[in-house]
C-alpha cells in the first residue's frame, strides 16, 4: 500500500488518546556527563500522564525495564497504567522513531495502522540507529496493529496537524538533501496527503539555534485547535533566533487552513538562550506536549515559564497546564515533546 492514497487521517494531538509511548533513556551519550537526571525527568512526565492515559513504555530488556521501574518507584509514581514493552532503542526520543497512528471509521468499525516511516537519525548524524528504525513495525507485530511503510524519511517532531486536513512543516527539515534527496517537494507533499489524510500542507522555513533536527517544527509552531496555531517569537534583535522566527510569524500570519479560514496565531515567548559548554541548547516553549487532561510544558526559567504557562492554560481551559523544569534534558538537544508519541484513541 506503500504511496497509495487511502482514507486513513492522523488525528490532531488534543483529540482523545488511549496513551502515550515513550522510549526509557539508556543512552549517557546523548547527555555528556548529564545523564544522571534524565531518568527522573521522564518519571516526572509518567506522574502526570499516567492518572489520564496509559503509558506505554519501550525496554530493550530485562535490566532496563528494572532501571525505568527503580526510577518510578523512587519517584513515588504508581505504574498500575504504565505498560513495559521489549522493543530494544538506540536513544530515547519517541516522537521520531515512535509509531504514528492512523484511523479511519468504515461504517461502525474503526480501524487503525501504524506508519512506520524510514528514520536515519536526523540526516545520518548519530550512528547507529537501526533499532529505531524499525521501532513501529515491532510494535504493530506486538498488538496486531497493521503497519504501512511509506518509504520516506520523516520525523514526527517534523510534522504538525491540526486533524481536519492542514499540516505545518518547514522547509529546512523535508527538503533536507540529508532526508529524502530522491524526492521532490512534489513527491513529499504527495507522501504526505496519500499517508496522513491531509490536503493543504503548510510550510515555514528555518528552526532554531542549536536544534540538529534540521528545524522541527515542534521547536517552532504547533496547532492547538483546528484554526489556532501558537508560535514561539524571540524579541531581542540581536539573538540568532530573531530573524527566521519573524519570517515565521510573517509566513502564518498569510497562511489558511484547508477551508481557506485564516489561522489565528498566537505569539509565546522564546526562553532564555540556554547554553551548556558554550553550546546553544534549542529550548522552546512549542515543545509540549497535549495530553488528556493536562499539557505539559518544558520548563527553563521561572518568570519566562510563568509567562508561557499563561498563553496556553488561556488556549487549553479544560486541561492542567504543567510545567516540568527541562533543563537537564535539553541537554540532550530535546524535551518534552521530542520523547512523546500520543496512541489516539479509536472512536
Amino acid at each position: 500500500m506503500s504511496g497509495e492514497r487511502h482514507p486513513f487521517r492522523m488525528p490532531a494531538e488534543w483529540e482523545a488518546h488511549r496513551g502515550t509511548w515513550l522510549s526509557w533513556p539508556h543512552k549517557e551519550a546523548s547527555w555528556p556527563g548529564g545523564f544522571g537526571p534524565v531518568p527522573g525527568i521522564f518519571a516526572e512526565i509518567v506522574r502526570h500522564l499516567s492518572p489520564h492515559e496509559e503509558v506505554h513504555i519501550n525496554v530493550g530488556d530485562a535490566a532496563l525495564e528494572d532501571s525505568a521501574r527503580a526510577a518510578l518507584g523512587a519517584a513515588g509514581v504508581p505504574t498500575d497504567n504504565v505498560f513495559f514493552h521489549p522493543h530494544p532503542t538506540n536513544d530515547a526520543w519517541c516522537r521520531d522513531h515512535g509509531p504514528i497512528f492512523v484511523q479511519r471509521k468504515t461504517g461502525e468499525r474503526p480501524e487503525e495502522l501504524i506508519l512506520d516511516w524510514g528514520y536515519n537519525a536526523w540526516g545520518n548524524k548519530y550512528p547507529p540507529f537501526d533499532l529505531d528504525d524499525v521501532v513501529p513495525t515491532r510494535i504493530g507485530a506486538e498488538l496486531g496493529i497493521p503497519v504501512i511503510s511509506p518509504g520516506m524519511v520523516l520525523e514526527g517532531g517534523s510534522i504538525d496537524l491540526n486533524g481536519a486536513g492542514t499540516l505545518l512543516t518547514t522547509e529546512q527539515c523535508l527538503l533536507n538533501p540529508n532526508r529524502n534527496p530522491g524526492l521532490s517537494r512534489d513527491q513529499i507533499e504527495a507522501s504526505l496527503r496519500a499517508h496522513l489524510g491531509v490536503s493543504n500542507i503548510l510550510w515555514l522555513g528555518e528552526g532554531i539555534e542549536g536544534d540538529d533536527t534540521d528545524g522541527h517544527i515542534d521547536d517552532l509552531t504547533r496547532f492547538v485547535d483546528p484554526v489556532t496555531v501558537v508560535t514561539v517569537v524571540e524579541d531581542d534583535r540581536r539573538d540568532a533566533n530573531y530573524r527566521p522566527l519573524r519570517d515565521n510569524l510573517e509566513r502564518l500570519q498569510g497562511m489558511t487552513d484547508q477551508d481557506g479560514t485564516p489561522l489565528t496565531v498566537v505569539e509565546v515567548p522564546m526562553p532564555p538562550a540556554l547554553y551548556r559548554e558554550g553550546q546553544r541548547l534549542p529550548a522552546s516553549y512549542a515543545n509540549f506536549y497535549i495530553a488528556n487532561r493536562v499539557v505539559l510544558l518544558p520548563g527553563f526559567e521561572p518568570e519566562r515559564d510563568e509567562r508561557a504557562r499563561a498563553v496556553l492554560q488561556g488556549l487549553f481551559p479544560a486541561r492542567k497546564v504543567i510545567v516540568i523544569d527541562c533543563t537537564d534534558l535539553v541537554w540532550g538537544l530535546g524535551a518534552i515533546h521530542c520523547v512523546t508519541q500520543q496512541w489516539p484513541r479509536l472512536p
